[in-house]
Formats: structure tokens, C-alpha cells, sequence
């Protein structure tokens, strides 16, 4: 969940071994297992033939939906810095805080509480820190 990773001080916390979205997962005694075995095959974490194959496959996708979201962030970052220049070029405000609500409120709407930390750093990201 968004709101495990977002630390008090506003940083973003390190993935935690066990998480899915890791290439590695947890070894029996909790230690956390490479990425990948000595030969280059991916770390399931599961004996199962069939289980490993689908799990490689399920996050090849999410691979590519990582790549998908940094671009899409990127993008956005970029977007919101240029419409933020153009105001202040124009002589208007820094920020618009009825039109950062209005962000909150629609990620919130949709993702709930993990949504407003996510609508926070999305915001972040195109203006900087307050």
C-alpha cells in the first residue's frame, strides 16, 4: 500500500524483502534471496514449476507497467512544472490550491487514503516542496 511507503518525513521508504513487486523474495530463514539463481533463473519464490513460470510471466507485465507509470510520471512532472511557469510568467500565483484539492479529492475518491499520498507526491513532483 502507497501509505506503507510514504516514511513521516515525506522521503520514500525502501521496498521491504517479501514485497511481490521484487525481483527476490524471502529465504526460509528470512534472509532476502537474489534476484536470480547463479544460471540467470528468476527467484519465485516456489518449487513449483508451473507456479514460477506464471509468477515470471506476471511480472514481466508488472515490469512493464512500472516503466509505463516512471514515463507517465515524468511526463506529468513536466506538464504541471510548464503550467506553473506560464502562470508566474503571467504574473500569477506560484500554486493554485483550489486546483491542488481538486487533485486530491479525485485520487482520494478512487484510491482512498493511499491515493491522497500518492496525489501528495504526484503534486511534489510537478511544483517541488512547499
Amino acid at each position: 500500500m502507497m501509505a506503507d511507503v510514504v516514511e513521516q518525513s515525506g522521503g520514500v521508504a525502501q521496498s521491504r524483502p517479501g514485497d511481490e513487486h521484487e525481483a527476490g523474495g524471502r529465504a526460509g530463514d528470512g534472509r532476502r534471496e537474489p534476484a536470480s539463481t547463479a544460471g540467470g533463473t528468476p527467484r519465485t519464490g516456489t518449487d513449483d514449476s508451473a507456479a514460477a513460470a506464471r509468477i515470471v510471466g506476471i511480472r514481466e507485465r508488472i515490469d512493464e507497467i512500472d516503466r509505463t507509470v516512471i514515463e507517465l510520471w515524468q511526463e506529468r512532472a513536466a506538464l504541471s512544472q510548464e503550467v506553473g511557469a506560464t502562470r508566474m510568467a503571467s504574473g500569477g500565483t506560484r500554486l493554485v490550491l483550489s486546483r491542488e484539492r481538486e487533485i486530491l479529492e479525485r485520487f482520494r475518491q478512487a484510491l482512498g487514503a493511499d491515493g491522497t499520498q500518492l496525489a501528495l507526491l504526484l503534486l511534489r513532483a510537478g511544483r517541488g516542496p512547499l
